[in-house]
């Protein structure tokens, strides 16, 4: 074997339903020869109602824990995760056929990447989907670039952290997701640009489900204060991270 992805997926009993899609698309994944991947999945909370959606193959872990949020259970699975290369896959979304591969091309085609991402698609209730009006061309994303997109567009970045393909050395050295009750991928994903170079793939690398009882429907997460008061610390944390001098991944 030559290495392995460790694929990372935080779920709650209300979107445990979703964890077989999510299995077919990674079971549809091919990768070189000599690679392969594990699925870490940890319960956001210690309940009997997620581990009977647990698909039975050999290739998964799954954990519990204490709730804590999807930044929480991400976190603590990544004490089980055993891959040179992290891959977010949310419970209730489904990656597209070729995904992990052409996100592994791109980090080991350029070892001064950091991070990728790809674009994607909602997938609504009805089974049709809509692409994202933002999306940077192919290629790679220049070291501070998402964060200031991000300033400049309400807090949106223009490449999706559920997207999110990186170094394992690289998020445990920024301390993983963000203790944040939501927006704690952002978090992350603007950390990594403040310190590496990214790359965005144009082709379509996930289906972003749209569901009544998605985390993001709730009306907590657009509480304006809040939302406020996540997108300081997300910003404050990029800033300081990219200011520190001599914190650069892939420059000499």
């Amino acid at each position: 074997m030559t290495g392995r992805i460790s694929v990372i997926t935080a779920v709650h009993a209300p979107a445990a339903h979703h964890l077989r899609d999510a299995h077919k698309s990674l079971c549809e994944q091919e990768l070189p020869a000599g690679w392969d991947w594990q699925w870490v999945i940890q319960e956001d909370g210690e309940t009997d109602a997620v581990a009977p959606f647990i698909p039975d193959d050999s290739r998964i872990n799954f954990g519990q824990g204490r709730p804590g949020r999807a930044g929480v259970a991400r976190t603590l699975a990544m004490a089980r995760a055993t891959g040179e290369y992290i891959k977010v896959l949310d419970a209730d979304d489904m990656l597209t056929p070729g995904a992990l591969a052409r996100d592994l091309a791109a980090l080991t085609t350029d070892p001064s990447l950091g991070w990728a991402t790809s674009r994607v698609l909602d997938l609504l209730p009805d089974g049709s989907t809509v692409g994202f009006d933002q999306d940077p061309p192919e290629g790679m994303i220049e070291r501070g670039a998402v964060l200031a997109h991000w300033k400049a567009h309400d807090f949106r970045a223009q490449v999706h952290p559920a997207t999110l393909f990186a170094r394992r050395d690289l998020v445990l050295a920024l301390g993983g997701w963000m203790a944040l009750p939501a927006s704690e991928d952002t978090g992350l994903l603007l950390a990594l640009d403040a310190v590496s170079q990214g790359w965005f793939t144009s082709e379509t690398g996930l289906l972003y489900r749209k569901w009544p009882g998605q985390v993001t429907n709730d009306a907590s997460h657009t509480h304006a204060g809040e939302r406020t008061a996540r997108m300081a610390v997300v910003e404050a944390r990029a800033t300081i991270l990219a200011a520190l001098p001599g914190w650069r991944f892939g420059e000499d």
